[in-house]
C-alpha cells in the first residue's frame, strides 16, 4: 500500500487543457455540449453588440474558466470555408441570409432585405 502512495505521488497530474473544441447538444444560452461527456448550462459569449446561438451539432470553442475549469464557456464556432474571402473580408450569416462586406467597399446582401420591417425592392 505505501508503495502506491509513494507512487502516486511521484507522478505528475497533466495539467487539464484551458480550451476544447466541442460538439453542440443544445442549441440555446446556456447551451449543452459534448466535451468528455456533456456539460449543459454553460453560457455563450460574443464581441459587445452581437448575439449569437450556437446551432445542433456545430463544432465550438469551450474556455474552461475558474481555478479548476470548472466554468466553461462557449467562445465560437469553427468558421465554414464555403465563403471565398479575401484577407479582412467579414460574412454574417444565418441560413439562407448573408451580409458580405468587401475590402473594395461593396456590401453584398443575400436573402430579403427589409428596414423597420418594410421590404426594400430589388433593384432590377
Amino acid at each position: 500500500m505505501s508503495m502506491w502512495i509513494a507512487e502516486r505521488s511521484r507522478r505528475r497530474l497533466e495539467p487539464e487543457c484551458a480550451a476544447a473544441l466541442g460538439q453542440v447538444t443544445l442549441p440555446q444560452n446556456p447551451a449543452g455540449v459534448w466535451l468528455a461527456g456533456e456539460r449543459r448550462n454553460i453560457p455563450v459569449f460574443a464581441p459587445g453588440g452581437y448575439v449569437w446561438r450556437p446551432s445542433l451539432g456545430e463544432q465550438v470553442l469551450v474556455l474552461k474558466t475558474g481555478e479548476q475549469g470548472e466554468a466553461p464557456c462557449v467562445l465560437g464556432v469553427r468558421c465554414q470555408d464555403k465563403w471565398e474571402l479575401e484577407e479582412g473580408e467579414v460574412v454574417l450569416y444565418s441560413g439562407k441570409a448573408a451580409l458580405h462586406l468587401k475590402r473594395d467597399g461593396t456590401v453584398d446582401i443575400t436573402g430579403r432585405l427589409t428596414v423597420n420591417g418594410t421590404p426594400v425592392s430589388t433593384m432590377g
